[in-house]
């Protein structure tokens, strides 16, 4: 594709850097001339700081400018941005105090807003940096467990999805995922298996089992957890109090960063009701309120103030942050939706970086009430770690937005899951009666693994389920006496078995906790699973189910599905694609398929047969 010549950024970013020296009076104006003086001298080892860190973005963002420009004009199909008007005149003024927010008359676009009250300020970043800097933590998968030594698995629910989308961008490029992009529980939350909901708001869900033996291996099971929330109707849901905290830095240029979060946001404004209030807040080197609390019925203001912002500078989300959490307080509503809905690529590189000071900041604020979203965007420098680590500590979830079609889907088609929590702190234990299980494994969940004293202990956080959210978790399960063990026998035997066996009709007990938003204390839902639910044939949710867990499986090197094929799992989740209004599940199958080229030695296509 050809390309018009372009000054080289680095270049024109670092003849900024010098100029700064002699206009820092002019990056200070907040006040009037003589004050913006008195702090230029103050300020100059900030801007050159500053400019240093803008200079790096640029060079940065100019490798990644050129991936997603290949990427995205195909998947995306979306142009570049119209050149801003002159920028409005909005007002802020940000105190000191997080628990409150002055307005003033001052002039703001996303490169010109007002530095923070307090900057820790960090080394200058070098200009030269990789060409691909995503970060991901790493999880290995869960282990076997025998259940005469374990039989208690315990751990907190996940509604997140963005493992999923972000992984489909990869393979839609041609690329393979690295191993620690996958999770399996956010590939299989991902899609919906049409579950039985509760009968009322009261029990804000309903949970319902099924078991069938694993098609990987005849002698095992799997057994499939599902949990379907209380699906409010939209015209239900309390007021919400939204602050959109966009980020605005240099290295949010690319095609598929600003310009898509612009796209998102706008599907969800358009859902906007009069009684609903948005705040917006942007950061790069500095915070800055763009948009004050505006009424949902003032749609054009808040397509207006999105319209205008602009990419450019370092990115100090921590400063960005507070600020959102501010405003989010001064607009509070009482018995309302009240939430934070941050949209970035996680490339925080001025400020408070340290991803445990960035943890630690959320995870005060949401005891105010105020939950947390975080939306990712853009490859290259996407941090995965932290939106994912920031989404659970601030009580909310986090969805990656890689197309206008997956923007609609989080912030309209799942509008009420994502924005009104119905339960909070959700729990799941179970207890494997070891007559009849001999070994288990929970497929995915990695990192929301909890002890097993935690059940019970209120004070331990866990995961929210919004409005019509499902939750599904899958269990692998060895029966007792079906020569599939994986563990070696013990050289001085399990000891008594008979002593803990419990009712042999029973594979194990299911036990949940969860509280109601604005209570302290947990509920508890207890129910048997029997050995009699076993199907010879499983459902087409539990197919579907089965075959995307294989699939991230497979995608993390396939150590535990035995023989299956890309062809096996393909085939799985074809013969199961059920109604599929948006085509989630057929795209599925496609990118099975196109996993199975990136990933075979001799590149033959995976075919899989009617």
């Amino acid at each position: 594709m050809q390309r018009s010549p372009q000054p080289h950024r680095l270049t024109l970013a670092l003849g900024f850097a010098l100029a700064l020296g002699a206009c820092s009076t002019t990056r200070t104006s907040l006040g009037n001339a003589e004050e913006a003086d008195a702090a230029a001298a103050a300020a100059s080892t900030e801007s050159a700081q500053i400019a240093a860190a803008d200079a790096a973005e640029a060079g940065a963002a100019q490798v990644r400018r050129e991936r997603s420009v290949r990427g995205v004009e195909r998947k995306v199909a979306m142009a570049p941005p119209p050149a801003p008007p002159p920028p409005a005149t909005v007002g802020y003024a940000a105190k000191q105090s997080l628990d409150s927010i002055s307005v003033t008359g001052s002039r703001v676009s996303a490169n010109q807003v007002a530095p923070a009250a307090v900057m820790a300020l960090q080394p200058m970043a070098s200009p030269m940096q990789p060409a691909n800097t995503e970060k991901y933590a790493h999880n290995d998968d869960n282990p076997v467990h025998r259940t005469s030594e374990e039989p208690v698995s315990t751990f907190s629910i996940d509604v997140d999805t963005g493992s999923y989308s972000n992984v489909r961008r990869m393979l839609t490029e041609g690329v393979r995922p690295p191993t620690d992009a996958v999770r399996a529980e956010e590939f299989v939350n991902y899609f919906d298996y049409n579950l039985p909901a509760p009968a009322s708001r009261e029990v804000p869900f309903r949970v319902t089992t099924e078991l069938a033996p694993a098609p990987w291996n005849s002698k095992r099971q799997l057994l499939m957890i599902g949990i379907k929330g209380y699906d409010v109707p939209k015209a239900e849901i309390p007021p919400a109090n939204l602050v959109f905290l966009i980020d605005t830095s240099g290295s949010m240029q690319d095609l598929d960063k600003l310009p898509l979060v612009k796209d998102a946001l706008r599907q969800l404004v358009k859902q906007l009701r009069p009684q609903d209030r948005v705040s917006m807040v942007v950061y790069a080197g500095s915070a800055g309120l763009v948009l004050p609390p505006t009424s949902g019925a003032h749609r054009d203001d808040i397509l207006g103030a999105l319209d205008r912002l602009e990419a450019g500078g370092s990115t100090n989300g921590g400063d960005g942050i507070r600020l959102a959490y501010s405003m989010a307080k001064q607009a509070y509503i009482k018995g309302g939706v009240n939430r934070v809905i941050l949209a970035t690529d996680g490339d925080f590189n001025v400020g408070t970086v340290d991803d445990n000071a960035l943890e630690t900041l959320v995870a005060d604020q949401r005891k105010s009430g105020i939950a947390l979203t975080t939306l990712g965007f853009g490859q290259g420098n996407y941090n995965d770690e932290l939106a994912e680590k920031l989404a659970d500590v601030g009580d909310g979830n986090h969805a990656y937005i890689d197309t206008p079609m997956e923007a609609r889907k989080v912030l309209v088609q799942e509008m009420g899951s994502t924005l009104l929590t119905i339960a909070k702190d959700v729990k799941i234990q179970i207890e494997f009666n070891p007559a009849v299980a001999a070994e288990y494994r929970l497929i995915g969940y990695e990192n929301r693994i909890l002890n097993r004293e935690d059940f019970a202990n209120d004070k331990v956080d866990a995961g929210d389920i919004g409005a019509g959210h499902e939750v599904t978790a899958l269990y692998e399960i060895t029966p007792a006496g079906s020569g599939a063990d994986r563990l070696p026998p013990l050289r001085y035997g399990q000891g008594d078995k008979a002593a803990n066996a419990g009712d042999a009709k029973e594979l194990a007990h299911l036990r949940l906790r969860y509280k109601r938003p604005g209570e302290d204390t947990s509920r508890l839902i207890q129910t048997p699973i029997l050995r009699s639910q076993l199907a010879a044939t499983p459902s087409e949710s539990l197919r579907f189910a089965t075959a995307v867990a294989a699939f991230a499986d497979a995608l993390r090197g396939g150590m535990q599905i035995g023989q299956w094929s890309w062809n096996d799992i393909a085939a799985m989740a074809k013969r199961s694609l059920g109604s599929d209004p948006w085509g989630q599940r057929k795209e599925f199958v496609e990118l099975v398929e196109q996993a199975g080229k990136l990933t075979s030695a001799d590149g033959v296509a995976v075919q899989v047969s009617e």
